[in-house]
């Protein structure tokens, strides 16, 4: 089982407290040359001094700001799986799925679902809409994105499901023994840690929603499949179609995208019909695709070991 593969006697969850402070650690010292970006432009090329998320995407080409903003993703990954093999005496397949390797056609399904949805979506509403939506496509900027956001952002989403859906959420096992705090208590946080992003300022608190809703999607996915497959294929395709197809003055992402969507968000349609509509249906997709079972145990039961 996914979560007892982390919980052992001498895993306890103060090593999870140590082990988060050394991932933030390097998150942070990713962070240092988008500060030094900042402050050149700031102190030697007289910008003003950013406010918001999109102040900072706005100060320089947004393929650039990309780089910057992602490649902390990448030493936080790498320090994750340095704390999972030298703090708590486990594998990086131990913390990513139940199976003896990792299920790539898993991931390359979930992908190929969430990716072909995101598509057909953006579709149905620049041809409902087409007024609201501006054609922002440049090829060569565009084919930089291209191969930034195919190289920086699974690595940023990857970063994200190991952390909330792999290491904490077997972390908050070790110190509940059950299913249901540790699903709860990481979607609560994966949501908290969204509530700076711009879209949170245009849309109001409604969007933490989505962001909380989100999380227990993905932890409902990765408990019911006994790993986190489905999960990273996901949220990949999530960000990484989002940033090449379309973007707006608001959203986390500025990139140069095919679209720019210059309307206002509409809370029906981008937070409660994904949350109460959309995502049931991938639930069931995939849980009669993998043959799911035992649902309540699974989510809410004890955790024996």
């Amino acid at each position: 089982m996914f979560l007892e593969q982390g919980v052992k006697p001498k895993n306890k969850f103060w090593k999870y407290i140590i082990g988060s402070v050394i991932i933030i650690a390097a998150t942070t010292f990713g962070q240092i040359p988008l500060y030094i970006a900042i402050l050149y432009e700031t102190k030697v090329n007289g910008k003003p001094e950013p406010v918001t998320q999109v102040d900072i995407m706005n100060m320089f080409d947004s393929n650039f700001t990309l780089v910057l903003a992602l490649l902390s993703f990448v030493f936080a990954l790498f320090c994750l799986f340095e704390v999972v093999k030298n703090l708590h005496g486990q594998t990086v397949l131990s913390v990513t799925t139940t199976r003896t390797k990792i299920d790539w056609n898993r991931i390359f399904f979930s992908f190929t679902i969430w990716a072909a949805f995101t598509i057909v979506s953006i579709l149905v509403f620049y041809y409902l809409n087409p007024n609201s939506f501006i054609i922002n496509f440049k090829p060569i900027p565009f084919a930089i994105l291209v191969v930034v956001g195919a190289i920086l952002i699974p690595i940023q989403t990857s970063t994200e499901e190991y952390v909330f859906r792999g290491y904490l959420m077997q972390g908050f096992a070790n110190l509940a023994r059950n299913r249901w705090f540790p699903l709860l208590m990481t979607s609560l946080i994966f949501g908290g840690l969204h509530f700076f992003n711009p879209e949170v300022a245009k849309m109001g608190n409604i969007v933490m929603v989505f962001y909380i809703g989100t999380g227990l999607f993905l932890g409902i996915v990765t408990l019911m499949d006994e790993g986190m497959e489905l999960a990273l294929g996901f949220h990949a395709a999530n960000n990484l179609i989002s940033a090449l197809l379309i973007t707006s003055d608001w959203s986390a992402f500025q990139t140069h995208s095919i679209l720019k969507d210059t309307s206002d968000p509409n809370p029906i349609s981008d937070i409660l019909i994904p949350i109460f509509v959309i995502y049931p249906i991938l639930l069931y997709i995939f849980s009669v695709k993998y043959e799911w079972t035992n649902w309540k145990e699974k989510l809410t039961g004890k955790i024996i070991t």
